[in-house]
């Protein structure tokens, strides 16, 4: 039995079904029973637990042969991370106590960066986790292809996509949440001792010139990738709520200044099959 958080997104969901064609038992561990209705209908034990509750995670994660972490992402995080540390040491008191065989953890490109930014939630993830005693799989994939949701409006209707990674033509590590998935479900039915760092990236690397000529091709239309000025990232993402701009300005800033990136060294790298084209197609159907 594999006990699998996030299973209701499209990464988590893309693990489950990774393993139920494999026919491995899956636990769906949900905040909301019903919203994991369609994969108790297809066989999967599902139980209740809040992941910065300790208690309820113990309980779901007793007896199984794995767990998948997929921790939430605070994207206006309080200073110091405070929402963070909460799952963080709800997931490793919770971990602690039900041992399971092992663990596959979500975590993201650049978590081996000492620069503070966004990302620094999955550094202190990795870092509480690296102390337990099952054996640990770190999954740092790249930026997500699906992030390119927000370009497809602009790109339809004003032949532009934005970008805040620069400088244009620099390619960048990106996958698809469906790869995404796929691996972790892979990693989960592998044997290995201690921790370990496993990479993954889609199957090229992606610049926004790119990004804009495949959007491009898709639509039938001119489309060109413009940089949005770094001076303008503070008052645009202010605008659109964000009370403190600063975490997702100095993430922007470690891809484009090159201080977020795979790590190498002794770390596992893997390709993805999902090419972008694929999932800008579906983002396109999707928008209508």
């Amino acid at each position: 039995m594999y006990a699998i958080t996030g299973i209701t997104g499209k990464v988590g969901g893309a693990l489950a079904q990774t393993l139920l064609s494999a026919n491995q038992p899956v636990r769906a561990v949900v905040r909301d029973p019903r919203r994991a209705q369609a994969w108790a209908e297809r066989g999967c034990e599902v139980m209740a637990a809040n992941l910065d509750d300790a208690a309820s995670l113990a309980a779901a994660f007793e007896g199984v042969a794995g767990v998948f972490i997929l921790p939430p992402s605070e994207f206006d995080p309080l200073p110091g991370f405070p929402e963070a540390r909460a799952v963080i040491d709800a997931v490793r008191t919770a971990l602690e106590s039900s041992r399971p065989g092992k663990v596959v953890c979500l975590s993201t490109i650049g978590a081996q960066a000492t620069q503070s930014n966004l990302l620094s939630q999955r550094t202190l993830m990795e870092q509480a986790l690296s102390e337990l005693p099952m054996p640990v799989t770190f999954l740092r994939p790249g930026w997500f292809m699906e992030n390119a949701a927000w370009d497809v409006g602009p790109a339809r209707d004003e032949g532009v996509v934005r970008s805040f990674l620069q400088p244009l033509d620099k390619a960048v590590p990106m996958v698809a949440t469906a790869d995404v998935g796929r691996v972790a479900g892979q990693l989960l039915q592998e044997t290995w001792s201690g921790k370990r760092v496993v990479e993954l990236e889609g199957p090229q690397r992606v610049s926004p010139n790119e990004l804009a000529a495949a959007f491009a091709e898709i639509l039938g239309r001119p489309v060109r990738a413009e940089a949005v000025p770094r001076d303008t990232w503070g008052a645009l993402f202010m605008a659109q709520g964000t009370k403190d701009p600063m975490p997702r300005i100095r993430m922007l800033d470690g891809f484009n200044e090159g201080w977020i990136d795979f790590e190498g060294n002794q770390a596992t790298v893997v390709k993805g099959r999902v090419e972008l084209k694929t999932v800008l197609r579906e983002l396109v159907s999707q928008a209508g």
